[in-house]
């Protein structure tokens, strides 16, 4: 199954990217295979752009699918570009990054990172933005930084894996497999390669009905009750629920619904 048999390439401008869109689906591809889909300067600005179309509230999309494709997600930092940077073009580079990852951590659809072969450093970033990393057994992840003499970014991991599995990974700077990024936690499902594509498709699928309001709640309180005491985060979680209790007459239909069916099915508990 290919990505781009609904509607090929909506950014006919870009160089580095490919967008299919399926229904309220947006498939985003990195698009430089033979650089191993390298993150130059050209390439930020290219996933700024679509993804800044993409995250606007009149986009009728719902959900996106971050790839690199069936054989690699991104290598990171261009490594035959970023030696010749000047420190301007350095500090761009970097402030540039900044308002990718801002971006994606920041909005309010639902984005899943999709990923198959290698995702190091800056790669690996990438996908870590995802709300949910589905990964074919092809998978790699690595923060070599160390071994460059730099820092890797931190946060996002820490807050998927925890400060100990974080360390192992930026002090060892070594690749681990996609089984025991899923045994850290680090992603979500692990899928064979023949049947990857079709599962990010389905699990996209499955997500896009969820009501964008909702959707919204939920991530700004995932954001929240991560920086609040255990009582503080509890009071948030149940007053966002007595909200949109209130406000959504469809919630109490749906109950309801639900009532009617296990009456029908006759699944109901008796004493």
């Amino acid at each position: 199954m290919s990505y781009s048999t609904l509607r090929e390439d909506a950014h006919m401008g870009d160089q580095f990217i490919r967008t299919d869109l399926r229904g309220q689906i947006a498939i985003i591809e990195m698009d430089r295979k033979r650089e191993l889909n390298a993150l130059s300067f050209g390439m930020m600005k290219e996933i700024h752009r679509v993804f800044s179309q993409f995250l606007q509230e009149t986009s009728d999309v719902r959900v996106l699918v971050l790839t690199g494709g069936d054989e690699c997600f991104s290598a990171g930092i261009d490594l035959k570009e970023a030696p010749h940077f000047t420190s301007e073009q350095a500090a761009n580079y970097f402030r540039l990054a900044v308002e990718v990852y801002s971006m994606l951590l920041d909005q309010d659809k639902i984005l899943i990172s999709a990923v198959s072969g290698i995702a190091f450093g800056g790669g690996f970033n990438l996908a870590l933005m995802g709300d949910m990393i589905i990964a074919s057994e092809s998978a790699i992840f690595a923060h070599p930084e160390i071994k460059y003499g730099f820092n890797p970014l931190l946060t996002p991991l820490v807050s998927r894996i925890g400060l100990a599995r974080t360390r192992e990974l930026a002090l060892r700077g070594d690749p681990i497999g996609a089984r025991e990024a899923h045994a850290f936690g680090l992603v979500n499902r692990v899928v064979e390669p023949e049947r990857f594509r079709d599962e990010v498709l389905t699990c996209a699928n499955q997500l896009v009905g969820r009501s964008p309001e909702v959707v919204k709640a939920v991530k700004r309180s995932l954001d929240v009750v991560s920086r609040l005491d255990a009582k503080a985060a509890l009071e948030y979680e149940l007053e966002m629920t007595a909200m949109l209790f209130n406000i959504r007459g469809d919630i109490r239909e749906k109950m309801k619904g639900v009532i009617r069916h296990k009456g029908r099915d006759d699944t109901s508990c008796e004493e």
